[in-house]
């Protein structure tokens, strides 16, 4: 299983950016999907999870703010991120897990995002 992940870039605080995480391997649909984020000098911080059926998981710095969808006919998750603030600033990752990868994780390399005020 191989993950990309796209869509980072500069943005200014309130503005909005849509990553993308598009998988490679076959039974996409059956694991969860997850986004987490790192920024210098701190630890991986969970972003947020959407499950197989479609249930969502936020981390409470981003709740109300992030939106995860996925769509199984592209074997893409999608996180829809509003009201940026400089504190979002880090490299995001994607991670998948579930069935379809026998409950091992993989990870994607990740994309920049930098908020500025």
């Amino acid at each position: 299983v191989q993950l990309q992940a796209s869509g980072g870039g500069l943005a200014q605080a309130g503005g909005s950016l849509r990553l993308s995480c598009v998988s490679s391997g076959s039974g996409f649909s059956k694991n969860s999907m997850g986004w987490y984020r790192q920024a210098p000098g701190k630890q991986r911080e969970l972003v947020g999870t959407i499950a197989s059926d479609g249930t969502t998981n936020y981390g409470d710095s981003v709740k109300g703010r992030f939106t995860i969808s996925r769509d199984n006919a592209k074997n893409t998750a999608y996180l829809q991120m509003n009201s940026l603030k400089p504190e979002d600033t880090g490299v995001y990752l994607c991670n998948t897990v579930g069935i379809a990868t026998s409950w091992k994780f993989y990870w994607g390399q990740g994309t920049q995002v930098t908020v500025s005020s």
